[in-house]
């Protein structure tokens, strides 16, 4: 099978949906299927990687870690038209997921989406951020699930968001599996050593994009209040992003500068040896679709601690694998981090057996092979609807593509407006 992701981000930006694509691509090659991706350009990213097409792109777009592609008529057709696709892949509902809905529709293909992204809360990206804005993205990317001919639901929790918003299309629920064994297998010593952290601390960690959409003050605020109590407990933060400086800023004022390590951006080995060092994951974040990097932690042995919220229901069980906090207050979110830590050495272990055991729910193959399953049956059912498609009506389609892009967007601004006045 010939697979087309298209994706507003990709490596070597560290996010969920750089990471998901990236997975997936790796593991349907390894399948024997050939994957093309198209991606924005990025500072210091290789244009020459193999089954890997770059396009220009504006870099940091409005002071965000993102690209923004520059649509150049014509530069993708030649060589997605030698690629031969039987799919297009959309992992964005607007720039690369307009020029995939084109390519789709413009060659007769079926078109899928995963939705991995809450976009209202990302709008503080965009210079006029507003209620209305809010409602514009995501009338926008429900017109877009309307287009597509299957639509990935990462959790169950964005189903149920997706089957609010009247999304008609059909959807699977399909999450972003991990490579268990990598995330198994780490060495938590090793890190410890190379960070100076003591061996009998107690370890708070957290890993991923600093940024204002994850509710890193309150976790930072609840994280304090529980290592205060003891000199022996710290917290490690893994990842990079421009609230780095205020994490480091509000340890200072609270007196604990010396028990915040912020380490930056890990990958690979070191990234699982952070992970196996920690003795408890913390997460604060309310926008997931998918809580992988929960998985991730679990993978590891380390329960978690975590605000009830989409992608956080589907992988944390209370007090199999951790604790759920059902109200964001610093207190309730400190109490739950000092239960874990408080737990007999017998109870702590069986904790980290449930996480490793939930983890093993959650691996790649598994996820791949749903997502396979999808393709074909999205394919069969376009070749049988289209069968014998004359020139005019490729033409057609052709045109459609334009119509069906911009009569989405005009659609949803219209209904951010009715909704704005009244």
């Amino acid at each position: 099978m010939n697979i087309l992701m298209m994706t507003n981000t990709y490596r070597p930006h560290v996010g969920g949906v750089a990471r998901s694509v990236e997975a997936f691509t790796e593991e349907f090659r390894r399948q024997g299927h050939r994957v093309l991706v198209v991606a924005p350009r990025f500072d210091h990213a290789h244009d020459n990687e193999n089954g890997l097409l770059r396009v220009p792109a504006i870099q940091n777009f409005n002071g965000s870690d993102l690209s923004v592609r520059v649509a150049i008529p014509g530069l993708l057709a030649g060589k997605i038209a030698a690629f031969a696709p039987d799919v297009v892949h959309a992992h964005h509902p607007f720039l690369m997921g307009d020029a995939a809905l084109r390519v789709a529709i413009a060659r007769n293909l079926p078109l899928v989406f995963t939705h991995h992204t809450m976009w209202e809360c990302y709008t503080h990206y965009v210079p006029g951020d507003s209620a209305v804005m809010k409602r514009f993205v995501i009338a926008l990317a429900t017109g877009y699930a309307n287009l597509c001919d299957c639509v990935i639901a990462p959790s169950s929790s964005i189903l149920d968001v997706l089957i609010s918003r009247s999304v008609s299309s059909p959807i699977a629920t399909i999450p972003t599996g991990i490579r268990v064994e990598q995330f198994a297998t780490g060495d938590g010593a090793a890190f410890r050593e190379r960070t100076g952290i003591p061996k009998k601390a107690f370890i708070v960690g957290h890993v991923g994009r600093l940024t204002e959409e994850k509710n890193l003050p309150f976790l930072v605020r609840a994280v304090s209040r529980f290592v205060a109590d003891d000199p022996n407990r710290c917290f490690v933060v893994v990842g990079g992003g421009p609230m780095r400086t205020q994490i480091e800023a509000m340890f200072d004022d609270y007196g604990l500068a010396d028990r915040l390590f912020a380490v930056g951006r890990l990958e690979g080995k070191p990234l699982s040896d952070a992970y196996a060092a920690f003795d408890v994951f913390a997460f604060a974040s309310k926008t997931e679709t998918q809580g992988l990097v929960l998985v991730e932690a679990m993978a590891a042995g380390a329960p978690v601690v975590a605000l009830n919220a989409p992608g956080v229901r589907e992988v944390l069980h209370n007090g199999r694998n951790g604790l759920m906090v059902d109200i964001e207050e610093t207190g309730a979110f400190a109490a739950a981090l000092r239960w874990i830590c408080t737990r007999s050495p017998q109870q702590r272990k069986l904790l980290s057996e449930h996480a490793r055991q939930t983890a093993w729910e959650f691996t790649l193959d598994r996820c791949a092979a749903q997502t396979l399953k999808m393709y074909r049956s999205v394919i069969h059912i376009n070749q049988a609807k289209n069968a014998g498609d004359s020139l005019w009506e490729h033409a057609m389609r052709r045109l459609n593509a334009e119509w069906m892009v911009w009569s989405a967007r005009a659609k949803a601004g219209a209904e951010a407006l009715s909704a704005a006045n009244h």
